[in-house]
């Protein structure tokens, strides 16, 4: 599964925790298991959390200091719970890595980035399908959108403007 940020493809550096060998200085837990991995974490060793999009705020805020990095799930690219999820924990004030993983499309990774994820972890099949290269693309080809919040308004409330002007 190929993992890239903004500049590209880069190491995964973050291993699950049932495949982490004991000299492992980061390891990524499922929520679930985050309190018992916090009791046992080792110093010199980072801890990261991967989360279901469907996570409430709440239970992860007490874990902002204690974690490195948040995985957030997307069960399909349809499912945009978890760029709710991003922005919430960046809200919220999470300072570490946020890392979406799943199967998105190009076309969402400039929203993913305004959402607050640093970085995308994707299938090897949607990654076949559209390669990191077409990722980076589509990051600077993608400028406008539905959704309010990025500079220069959205789509509707510029075309409503425009509706606005003609009728004046």
């Amino acid at each position: 599964m190929p993992l890239f940020d903004r500049e590209g493809l880069r190491e995964d550096v973050w291993q699950p925790a049932e495949d982490a060998l004991p000299t492992a200085d980061s390891i990524l837990v499922e929520l679930r298991h985050l309190d018992v991995a916090l009791v046992g974490l080792r110093p010199g060793r980072q801890l990261g959390v991967a989360v279901p999009n469907t996570t409430k705020i709440d239970a992860l805020r007490p874990y902002f200091e204690d974690v490195a990095l948040m995985s957030i799930a997307f069960p399909s690219y349809g499912d945009g719970r978890g760029f709710s999820l991003a922005k919430l924990l960046r809200e919220e004030g999470f300072k570490g890595i946020l890392r979406a993983s799943g199967p998105l499309i190009a076309d969402q990774f400039s929203y993913a980035l305004f959402c607050g994820f640093d970085e995308i972890k994707l299938p090897a099949a949607m990654a076949a399908r559209q390669p990191v290269a077409q990722w980076l693309k589509a990051e600077k080809l993608i400028s406008r959108t539905y959704q309010r919040g990025y500079d220069g308004g959205n789509i509707l409330d510029q075309r409503r403007a425009a509706r606005l002007r003609q009728a004046d």
